[in-house]
C-alpha cells in the first residue's frame, strides 16, 4: 500500500506539473464537467456504432474463413482465438496510450489499426495465404480491445452512481453497427465476389472501413479529453486535501473489488466466445444457410448489447454482484439450451445465442463498474488496459479450444460445460461479500 500511495503521489506531480491552462475551466467547474461528460458519451457513441459494425465481420465469418481455407473444423476457432489474443496485447497498449495521453489518442490509434488488420484479412483471403490470414487477425484484434475499452471513456468523469449507466451507453451504442455488420453478410458477400474477392472476406471490408471511421471520429472530436480532465481533477483534490488537512486521498485501491470485477468478466468473456464462434460453424453442418448464420449471430451481438442501457440502471440500483449472479444464471440457462436443441431449430438456436449475449452484457457491465469503482483515477486508464488483457486472454482461449472441443465430441458437449463454468460467478460474489 505503501508503493501504491508513492506511486499515486507521483502522478499527481506530473499531472500538476504539465497541466495546460485550459484545464482549470473544467477543474474549476462542476458546470463544465458535466458539459464535457455529456459531450464525450455523445462522441463515444458516435464511434461506437462505426466499431460495432467493425467488430461483427470476425465474429460472424472469421471461423468459416477459416474452415475455408483451412479444410478442416478442426481450426475454426483459430481466427476468434487469434483476434482475441492480438486484442490482448493491444488492450495493454490502449491503456498505456491512454493513460499517458488520454482516451482520444488511445483509442483512435486502436481503432485505426484495427481496421488496418480487416484490409490484412481481405488480402490474404484473396491471396489464399493462411499465414498472413494469421499475422492480419491478431493485427485486427486491436480494433476488438478498442471497441471494448471505449466503455471505460464514458465513466472517466462519471459520478459513482452514474458509472453503469455511463458504461451501458456506450456498450448499446454499439448495437446499431454489430447487428447491422452480420445481417450485410451476404450484401457483402456479393460485394467481394464481384471485385475477385472470395465472398466469406465480404464483411471484412465492411470491417475496414468501420473501424477506420471509428478512429477518425475519436481523433478528431473527442476534444477536450475526458481522462485528462479526470487526472486534473484527481490531483486538485489531493493537493487541497494535503493542504488543508494533512489527509491521504481517500480513494485507494480495492484489490479486492479488481480480482471479483476482472473475474467476472474473464469468466463471462470465455463462455460466451467459445459458444458463439462454434456456433456459425455448428449451424453450416445441420444445413442454415450464410443468411440464416448472419441473422443468428445478428441476434446475439443484439443480445449482447441492446439491454445495456437496463442492464446499467439495475447495476447502479440494485448493485454489481446481484448482476453478477444474474449473468451466471443467465448463461447456464443458454448453455443447456443450445446443448440441448435440435441443430435444425432455428428457433430454438436463436434463444440460445440471445442468452449468450444478455448473460456476457450483465457481467461485463457489472464487472467494469467493479473494475472503475476499485481503481484511483490517476492510475485508472493503465489498470483498466491491463483488465482487458486478462478478458482478451480468456476469449482467446474460448476461442482457440472450442473447436477442439467440437471435434473432439461434440457442439453440445461445448456448450453444457460453458453453462456450467458459468456457475463458478457465484463463489467469486459469495467471495466477495467477506471482509
Amino acid at each position: 500500500m505503501g508503493e501504491e500511495m508513492e506511486l499515486r503521489t507521483e502522478e499527481e506531480v506530473k499531472v500538476r506539473e504539465k497541466q495546460p491552462l485550459w484545464l482549470e475551466r473544467y477543474v474549476n467547474s462542476k458546470q463544465e464537467q458535466e458539459k464535457l461528460y455529456k459531450r464525450t458519451l455523445l462522441i463515444v457513441v458516435m464511434s461506437q456504432i462505426f466499431g460495432g459494425a467493425g467488430l461483427a465481420a470476425g465474429v460472424t465469418v472469421g471461423a468459416l474463413l477459416a474452415q475455408q481455407m483451412l479444410g478442416t473444423d478442426q481450426y475454426a476457432g483459430v481466427p476468434a482465438a487469434l483476434f482475441t489474443l492480438g486484442s490482448a496485447g493491444a488492450a495493454f497498449l490502449v491503456g498505456k496510450l491512454s493513460q499517458r495521453f488520454g482516451r482520444r489518442f488511445g483509442l483512435s490509434a486502436g481503432f485505426l489499426t484495427g481496421g488496418l488488420g480487416a484490409l490484412g484479412v481481405v488480402f490474404a483471403a484473396l491471396m489464399n495465404n493462411v499465414a498472413f490470414l494469421f499475422i492480419a487477425l491478431l493485427i485486427y484484434g486491436a480494433g476488438t480491445a478498442t471497441n471494448l475499452q471505449a466503455r471505460y471513456a464514458g465513466t472517466d468523469l462519471a459520478a459513482p452512481n452514474q458509472r453503469a449507466k455511463a458504461i451501458s451507453i456506450a456498450m448499446v451504442s454499439t448495437t446499431f453497427g454489430a447487428v447491422a455488420g452480420p445481417s450485410l453478410v451476404s450484401v457483402m458477400g456479393e460485394v467481394a465476389a464481384s471485385i475477385g474477392v472470395p465472398s466469406l472476406a465480404g464483411p471484412f471490408i465492411l470491417a475496414a472501413a468501420a473501424y477506420l471511421m471509428a478512429g477518425t471520429v475519436l481523433l478528431v472530436f473527442l476534444r477536450h479529453d475526458p481522462y485528462v480532465v479526470a487526472q486534473a481533477i484527481a490531483a486538485r483534490q489531493a493537493t487541497s486535501k494535503d493542504a488543508s488537512t494533512g489527509e491521504e486521498v481517500t480513494q485507494k485501491v480495492n484489490t479486492r473489488g479488481l480480482a471479483v470485477g476482472a473475474t467476472i468478466m474473464v469468466l463471462t468473456q470465455m463462455v460466451m466466445v467459445a459458444v458463439m464462434t462454434m456456433t456459425p460453424v455448428h449451424m453450416k453442418h445441420h444445413g442454415h444457410g450464410l443468411s440464416e448464420v448472419g441473422l443468428v449471430i445478428a441476434v446475439h451481438i443484439g443480445a449482447m448489447y441492446l439491454p445495456s442501457l437496463i442492464t446499467g440502471v439495475l447495476v447502479d440500483k440494485v448493485g454489481r454482484t446481484a448482476m453478477a449472479i444474474a449473468s451466471g444464471v443467465t448463461l447456464l440457462s443458454a448453455g443447456l439450451l443450445a446443448a440441448f436443441a435440435p441443430g435444425d431449430s432455428m428457433a430454438l438456436l436463436l434463444i440460445a445465442l440471445a442468452l449468450l449475449g444478455i448473460g456476457w452484457n450483465f457481467g461485463l457491465i457489472s464487472g467494469t463498474a467493479l473494475v472503475v469503482d476499485s481503481t484511483h483515477p490517476l492510475t485508472r486508464a493503465k489498470t483498466q488496459g491491463k483488465m482487458d488483457v486478462f478478458i482478451a486472454l480468456s476469449g482467446a482461449s474460448g476461442g482457440m479450444l472450442s473447436g477442439m472441443v467440437v471435434a473432439q465430441s461434440s457442439y453440445a458437449a461445448l456448450a453444457l460445460t460453458g453453462g456450467l463454468l458459468s456457475l463458478l460467478l457465484i463463489p467469486v460474489v459469495i467471495w466477495s461479500w467477506k471482509q
